[in-house]
């Protein structure tokens, strides 16, 4: 009797542990199916919003999983990017160009009137992107929520968020002061699989780059340069939009790799990924090189989202649930 006992509380201490470490792994305070009382149709409502407005237009796609990243980057992962206003996150320079927000009012809009003032705004915003990268091919993940959301918004902490002319040592800094390691780097800019940028970002990679040969940025292949030009000419159109990885912009896989290795990486900081060293063995592990370990992009991009999704969150008592998610209570 005393045994059954002892190995009855062992398996309960146990079981203790390991949900323990779940909670852990999964981020202070946030759980997955945290709503399953409060709004059990909390995931989908949002996920049937996302899938709405992706039929109309497929860019809120690339715009919602950007604007989760640009979140969690300032402020942690509190909706502080949706605030409206002078001299909020979202008048930065960094954040001009993001789009999708119209997606995250009438996920909000449709949950106010299914759960009042129980769904953050934050916590729609990190299962958009997920469910935008479902809806482009990519693979499902379970979202932690419980996340509240935040009061402040200041276009001034913007200066933290990675750059498209960031070197790979100035990148891993970045990531690292959010808790993320070279791994998560090298995953999560591979979100850059979906969507497009304007060529005001990369043109100078094209011309006058160097002083010597064709004045190109030496690691874009040689062909690709010329195509490239023709796409932005040097006094062209800088607003003009270039998909970011190159015959698959629309299609979240792992193709975007392979352009880094054959030098048709578009922003500067993402071909560093190949050229670095510290980064290029990650980058060839995504790719499945032969006598290397691979990894599975779907998957440990969803893990690296997870890890992302619990920066600096705000549980409990800390924040508000915004009625409206452009303006605080």
């Amino acid at each position: 009797m005393e045994g059954n006992c002892f190995r009855k509380r062992s398996v309960l201490f146990v079981t203790l542990l390991l949900a323990i470490a779940a909670s852990l792994v999964e981020g202070q305070g946030t759980r997955v199916g945290f709503y399953s009382s409060t709004c059990p149709r909390a995931e989908s409502i949002v996920r049937s919003t996302v899938q709405s407005h992706f039929r109309s237009d497929p860019t809120v796609a690339p715009g919602l999983l950007r604007m989760h990243f640009h979140d969690c980057f300032v402020q942690g992962c509190d909706a502080s990017i949706l605030i409206d206003g002078p001299n909020t996150e979202k008048t930065a320079p960094p954040n001009l160009l993001l789009r999708g927000y119209e997606v995250i009012d009438d996920a909000k809009t449709q949950l106010e009137a299914a759960c009042p003032g129980v769904v953050s705004c934050a916590d729609i915003l990190a299962l958009a992107a997920r469910d935008s990268v479902v809806l482009t091919s990519g693979a499902s993940w379970a979202v932690p929520t419980g996340r509240r959301d935040g009061i402040v918004s200041q276009a001034s902490d913007t200066v933290n968020l990675p750059g498209f002319r960031d070197s790979v040592d100035v990148q891993k800094q970045k990531f690292a002061a959010k808790g993320l390691n070279t791994q998560d780097l090298v995953a999560l800019v591979g979100g850059h699989t979906i969507g497009t940028t304007a060529c005001q970002f990369f043109r100078y990679r094209l011309y006058n780059f160097t002083t010597t040969g064709n004045g190109a940025d030496s690691s874009i292949s040689a062909a690709f340069v010329s195509q490239l030009q023709a796409l932005c000419p040097q006094n062209g159109d800088g607003s003009r939009r270039i998909g970011l990885d190159t015959g698959s912009a629309n299609r979240f896989d792992n193709s975007f790799f392979a352009n880094l290795r054959d030098g048709k990486g578009i922003l500067e900081s993402d071909q560093k990924l190949w050229t670095d060293s510290s980064t290029r063995t990650l980058v060839q592990r995504f790719l499945g090189i032969r006598g290397l370990l691979g990894l599975t992009f779907n998957v440990e991009f969803g893990r690296s989202m997870v890890k992302m999704s619990n920066i600096e969150v705000k549980t409990g008592t800390v924040g508000e649930i915004r009625k409206v998610c452009s303006k605080v209570n």
